[in-house]
């Protein structure tokens, strides 16, 4: 069994979240997949940012703001 870091993003309205996960690697046609501890740090931040709690959020991810660009 082998783990990976990686970063995933997650878009939530004007915001983007870079959280750190581990990939696990393994033999099984399931690899790779997250830890449950991590599928439950990604569901926390989406909640977060869905209700605006954006310090929580900062707390457990890196958090972005999208500015619109105009042309």
């Amino acid at each position: 069994m082998k783990i990976r870091k990686h970063k995933k993003l997650i878009h939530e309205g004007n915001y983007i979240a870079e959280i750190e996960v581990e990939y696990i690697y393994s033999d099984t046609e399931w690899s790779p997949y997250l830890s449950l501890q991590d599928a439950f740090k990604l569901d926390d931040v989406r909640e977060a940012l869905r209700q605006g709690d954006i310090e929580t959020a900062a707390t457990l991810a890196r958090i972005y703001t999208l500015t619109p660009v105009a042309v």
